[in-house]
């Protein structure tokens, strides 16, 4: 299993949303982390300034770093935003 860590941001976009959207957001993170290779439901951006992957949930998406020190450990979620909001930041 993989660590989840969230970023400060991310915690707060989580509260913003409504909370069945959260929980499904929620739950579908500790199924990515429960996976032997996270990064197979992930897609690489090409701007890693916001992140280095997503993932994406429903309407929304996910960006996150993973820990590549050889094997992926930690996920550190960055940010949490509909799919329109979330590249425009």
């Amino acid at each position: 299993m993989h660590k989840l860590i969230y970023a400060k941001k991310a915690l707060q976009d989580l509260k913003k949303l409504d909370k069945p959207i959260a929980k499904r957001i929620i739950k579908k993170l500790l199924f990515f982390s429960e996976q032997k290779d996270p990064l197979k439901f992930a897609k690489r951006l090409s701007d890693p300034r916001i992140g280095e992957y997503r993932f994406r949930i429903g309407e929304y998406r996910v960006l996150f770093d993973a820990d590549s020190k050889g094997k992926i450990k930690i996920l550190m979620i960055l940010r949490i935003k509909n799919r329109k909001d979330i590249y425009d930041l």
